[in-house]
C-alpha cells in the first residue's frame, strides 16, 4: 500500500516590515497634510498679501497658491505617492532579504550542484526574504516526497513545482500590495491638472467677457491657476511612473529568481533520481 505525504509546505513569514495594508489611512493623512501645507505654509503671510490677496513680489510659493482649490487634491496625490514609494521601498527591502539575490541565486545553485541541502537550507534561513521563503519550503518538499513511495518520478517533481509554485502565491501579494494606488495616481494626476487647468482658463474667459473690457487682475490671475495645476499635476505624474516602473522592475526581478531557483530545484530531482521509473 502507497504511503503518502503532504508534499505542500507553507512559506515562512517574512520577518520585519511586510507593507501597510490600510492604505486609505494614508491618503487620508496626506489629505490632511496637504491642506495643512495649502493654507499655513502656500498662503501664509510671507507669500500672500492678507489684504489684497495678492502675491508678493512674485513670491513662487505664492503664486502655487493661487492655483486654488485644485491645489489641495493634487498635493493629496504628490504627497501620497512619496509615501507610499517610501512604504514599498521598505517592504521590498524586506522582501530581498539580506544578501544580493543574485549571490542568493547563485549559492543556491552551486549548493544543490552539489547536493547539499543541509547548506542549502542554511543559506535560505541566513537570506530570509521572499526569495528564501519559497526556496525553502520548496527544499521541505523535496525532502518529503523522497520519502514517498509508489508515485512515479514525474508525480513527486509535479509536487516539488506545486509546493514552489503555491509558495510563490502565498508571497506575491506582500511584492504589489499598493502598486495599484501607484498606477492610478499616474492617471489621476494628469487628469487633475487637466481640471485644473480648464477651471483656470474659465476664470480666464469669464475675465474677458466681463463688462467693461477684461479685467488684466483676473485674467492673469485665471492664466496663473490653470499653468500651476498643469505643472503640479505633471510633477505628481512624472513621480507616480518613475516610482510605479522602479518597483515594478523590482518585483519582476524577484520574480525572475523565484522561477530560476524552482526550475534548479526541479531539475536537481530529476537528474537525482534519474534511474527512477
Amino acid at each position: 500500500m502507497a504511503t503518502t505525504q503532504k508534499a505542500t509546505a507553507p512559506a515562512k513569514k517574512s520577518q520585519g516590515f511586510q507593507g501597510i495594508k490600510a492604505a486609505f489611512w494614508i491618503i487620508v493623512v496626506c489629505f490632511i497634510l496637504a491642506v495643512c501645507f495649502f493654507k499655513f505654509f502656500l498662503g501664509n503671510s510671507e507669500h500672500i498679501n492678507p489684504e489684497t490677496g495678492a502675491v508678493i513680489d512674485g513670491n513662487m510659493w505664492g503664486t502655487i497658491y493661487k492655483g486654488g482649490i485644485v491645489v489641495p487634491v493634487i498635493l493629496t496625490l504628490l504627497f501620497s505617492v512619496i509615501a507610499l514609494s517610501i512604504e514599498r521601498w521598505l517592504a521590498l527591502n524586506t522582501a530581498f532579504g539580506k544578501g544580493k539575490l543574485p549571490k542568493f541565486v547563485a549559492n543556491i545553485k552551486a549548493a544543490l550542484n552539489a547536493n547539499d541541502f543541509d547548506k542549502a537550507q542554511k543559506i535560505c534561513d541566513d537570506q530570509r526574504g521572499v526569495v528564501a521563503n519559497v526556496v525553502g519550503a520548496s527544499l521541505r518538499t523535496y525532502k518529503e516526497v523522497e520519502g514517498v513511495t509508489g508515485l512515479k518520478k514525474e508525480q513527486k517533481i509535479a509536487r516539488i513545482q506545486q509546493a514552489h509554485e503555491e509558495a510563490t502565491q502565498l508571497e506575491m501579494p506582500t511584492l504589489t500590495m499598493n502598486m495599484p494606488i501607484i498606477a492610478t495616481i499616474v492617471t489621476l494626476g494628469t487628469l487633475t491638472a487637466l481640471f485644473g487647468t480648464v477651471v483656470g482658463m474659465i476664470r480666464s474667459f469669464a475675465a474677458l467677457a466681463g463688462e467693461g473690457g477684461a479685467d488684466s487682475a483676473k485674467l492673469s490671475e485665471g492664466i496663473s491657476e490653470a499653468l500651476v495645476n498643469t505643472a503640479s499635476g505633471i510633477l505628481t505624474s512624472w513621480v507616480a511612473v518613475v516610482a510605479y516602473n522602479y518597483y515594478t522592475n523590482k518585483i519582476d526581478k524577484l520574480t525572475y529568481a523565484l522561477d530560476e531557483v524552482g526550475y534548479s530545484i526541479a531539475q536537481t530531482y530529476e537528474a537525482n533520481h534519474a534511474d527512477e521509473a
